[in-house]
């Protein structure tokens, strides 16, 4: 049962550093991993004591306190490397029933989800730090740029948030840090577990893990898994899924070894929208269950291939060799209805006040008090291919200069990621022809008992198609010096090669060969040298302590992604210019200041950790309509700052008691929102507003308790505080902004070991029920949080 010392935030004062730090120290308390989550010292702790929990515990892979996070990057142990790193073990998410990345960093404070829409697709949006993370997420320290939905853990060993500006670990962008997902890999040893899980809401689970040795130094190990379950308190959402993922290692235990892994999983979703959202809040006397799309079309199909390849060569005790290589494919096919439109309240208004009516003339039509009519994208579809072609080289090696020890790593890797896009509309004609153009429209809905079943014509027209390409080339070396037993100085810089261009296709809208591609316009190319780098000062104490300070940044570019794009500038360019092109706008970048203290104490029995932070993001691009620009290109003239703090305990507080929790303050502010011309009219309107989906307070806690040798109880909670869900605009320039209000979910599990290979697992999520939403587009929608669920797993090891 681990959860994870994750960035936590607030504006750091004086008093509030000292406090921190003086707590690490005075009460001793551990920082084994500055964020590195309660989670790993916690399975370290209880696999070292002779307690109930040993017998107790259900199919535990334990991640040893002394380990360094799952990359060569880094050379120290987390206690002793100078940045917040929360890493959530395999048993932590097994002792929660956590089923989605998106359940697993609902665990972290601090994090929040996006709606999941816009350019990039449906599937995970998520905001770290205050910032965007959505193309922040890597597999096996390899970039997944491919926006879908991450829907499983059953190939997970563990999942990896190193927090703060660094783009020299993972690559271009990395603005608020980095996610992490570590897959299984056979290992040495013979291993088999099965589980099985019934529960509310149709819950139906089925997984199976077993490593087997063949011979002396080869192992073979196969994870399965089939799951499917309806969203609690909804009425049509779903996931159902299945994947099965294989690997051989051979030469364990020799200088040189070798693993092939493979990765397949296949999904079929319905999307996740959720309700109208507006100032806020849900609109009064919906029901939070009602479905606004249309429960015969919406859906989302997911196929992932991925085979990796690892090589590992020790030539003596002090140099090392790592290669690996990753071919990956992610297929993603969604349909979707968005919940946009006229809503009509009573009183004859929408929620802003306005008239119930669409258009003018003979093309304006009247919504009836209390229906929806639909609009935006209705019947889209978006049909999608990532793949990735990665292969990266480290080489790792320890000597001395004199006094100072130092190990070194240096690597270089090559990336070439291809994107594919057809966007469809569905609801068509047999002849491609829109049937639902003004004055005819989409049938209203009963905004308090919506018809879900759609039945016009359903005719798949393609309107639009675009292609991307993405080639990043790094070079990067990392030193660890230390200076006797007391200082460390760990540096890290990186240069890269980023090139990507995306070509957009022209497909007729009108006449005999609507949904024809017609032509494509020329490739919009962006390429950019990128240099990043991290220093840290550590300070050691005592052996078992660590205080210490870290500097870095990244640097974006406009084309960060291969799903992304750039835009050039129209020929000619208007008059007055717009400023919206950003091909060739040099990268954005952002900075992160770091103090933290880490701490173990009492043989590593309870730990604390805690850090001060500061992420700039010193220039992004913003829209700049100033008549001398005369390129037509964005400016960089965008600054926004968060401050923050975070604090964790993680530990025994007696022999049968563990506890886990995090708190995160952040204190976040647009510095400037518009370009300088713009700021110099008086027009920068979101100056000093919070970010969006920044909230200042949150925390998760996670404990359980060893009642006999056999039975163990778990309580665990999460609260975010008010968030700021819309920044001030030109049409409302002052006044208070849109904020959703505070919530707290709690979650209990029991658990039973009947004997050394069979156990039994009782989780209950939401156990209040308590009504909440994310994914918020305010002023559109947002997803109600799910409802309270129980589930009952059985677990047999041997």
């Amino acid at each position: 049962m681990t959860l994870s010392s994750s960035s936590v935030g607030a504006a750091p004062t004086r008093k509030v550093l000292i406090a921190a730090i003086a707590l690490a120290l005075v009460s001793g308390v551990s920082a084994s991993h500055a964020a590195d989550v309660v989670s790993d010292d916690a399975d370290a702790q209880s696999s070292r004591r002779s307690t109930p929990r040993e017998d107790a515990e259900l199919d535990t892979v334990h991640v040893e306190g002394q380990q360094v996070k799952n990359s060569p990057k880094y050379t120290e142990l987390l206690r002793d490397t100078p940045q917040t790193i929360s890493v959530v073990s395999e048993k932590t998410i097994k002792e929660q029933n956590l089923l989605t990345l998106r359940d697993i960093l609902s665990t972290l404070p601090g994090i929040t989800f996006g709606a999941g829409e816009g350019g990039g697709g449906y599937g995970d949006s998520i905001n770290l730090r205050g910032f965007s993370a959505s193309n922040d997420i890597t597999v096996d320290g390899v970039r997944d740029s491919a926006q879908y939905t991450r829907t499983d853990p059953f190939n997970l060993e563990q999942v990896e948030l190193t927090n703060g500006a660094n783009s020299v670990y993972s690559g271009a962008g990395s603005v608020g840090g980095t996610i992490n997902l570590v897959s299984k890999a056979a290992k040495e040893g013979d291993a088999t577990t099965i589980s099985a899980g019934l529960g509310s809401d149709a819950y139906r689970r089925v997984t199976a893990d077993t490593n087997h040795m063949v011979g002396e130094h080869t192992a073979v190990r196969l994870n399965l898994m089939a799951h499917e379950n309806d969203v609690p308190d909804r009425d049509v959402e779903k996931f159902e899924r299945w994947g099965f993922a294989p690997s051989i290692a051979f030469g364990l235990g020799t200088d040189t070894h070798v693993t092939l892994s493979y990765l397949h999983q296949k999904d079929d979703n319905t999307p996740q929208y959720g309700m109208p959202f507006y100032n806020g809040r849900p609109l009064d006397g919906v029901d939070p269950s009602n479905f606004y799309g249309y429960r015969n079309v919406d859906k989302q199909e997911i196929e992932v291939d991925a085979f990796t390849v690892v090589i590992d060569h020790q030539f003596n005790e002090t140099m090392s060799l790592r290669n690996l290589s990753r071919a990956q494919t992610v297929d993603q096919l969604s349909i979707v209805d968005a919940v946009q439109g006229i809503w009509c309240l009573p009183g004859n208004v929408t929620p802003t006040g306005t008239a119930c009516t669409s258009g003018t003339g003979a093309a304006q039509i009247v919504v009836p008090v209390g229906f929806y009519l639909p609009s935006g994208p209705r019947g889209y579809v978006r049909d999608t291919t990532n793949k990735t072609l990665y292969n990266q080289t480290d080489f790792t090696t320890s000597f001395s200069t004199g006094p100072v020890q130092h190990t070194l790593v240096t690597g270089f890797s090559f990336m070439h990621e291809t994107f594919e896009l057809d966007v469809s509309s569905l609801f068509r004609n047999p002849e491609g022809s829109n049937p639902y153009a003004a004055p005819a429209h989409l049938p209203f809905m009963d905004l308090y008992h919506p018809d879900s079943y759609y039945t016009g014509p359903i005719n798949k027209t393609l309107t639009g198609k675009t292609d991307g390409e993405l080639d990043n080339r790094a070079l990067y070396a990392f030193d660890t010096l230390k200076f006797g037993e007391k200082w460390m100085l760990s540096l890290g810089a990186r240069y890269e090669r980023n090139e990507g261009s995306s070509t957009a296709y022209t497909v007729s809208s009108t006449g005999s060969n609507i949904g024809q591609i017609t032509g494509a316009s020329a490739p919009a190319k962006n390429a950019d040298d990128l240099f990043s780098y991290r220093a840290g000062l550590v300070f050691k104490p005592v052996e078992n302590g660590t205080v210490y300070f870290a500097y870095g940044n990244s640097k974006t570019p406009s084309k960060a992604s291969v799903n992304g794009s750039c835009t050039p500038p129209p020929n000619p360019l208007p008059n007055p210019p717009t400023g919206t092109a950003n091909c060739s706008v040099d990268p954005e970048s952002a900075v992160s200041y770091e103090l933290g203290v880490k701490w173990d104490l009492f043989d590593s029995r309870l730990s604390l950790t805690g850090s001060v932070f500061r992420n700039d993001r010193e220039n992004y691009r913003v829209n700049d309509p100033d008549p001398t620009n005369v390129s037509g290109y964005q400016s960089l003239d965008g600054r926004a700052r968060v401050d923050g703090i975070l604090l964790g305990v993680s530990g025994l507080l007696t022999e049968q008691w563990a506890v886990y929790a995090n708190l995160a303050l952040l204190d976040s502010e647009v510095l400037q929102g518009v370009s300088d011309f713009s700021a110099g009219a008086g027009l920068d309107y979101t100056k000093g507003d919070p970010l969006v989906n920044t909230p200042e307070r949150s925390l998760s806690l996670w404990t359980t308790y060893d009642i006999t040798r056999q039975w163990q109880v778990g309580y665990g909670a999460t609260w975010q505080a008010d968030n700021t869900v819309q920044q001030h605009a030109a049409t409302y320039q002052t006044g208070p902004l849109a904020q959703s209000p505070d919530y707290w979910v709690h979650r209990a599990m029991v658990a039973y070991r009947v004997n050394r290979n069979l156990g039994f697992q009782f989780n209950a999520n939401n156990l209040t029920d308590k009504e909440y939403y994310t994914r918020i587009r305010n002023n559109g929608w947002a997803t109600p949080g799910d409802g309270r669920s129980y589930t009952l797993t059985a677990t047999y090891t041997f």
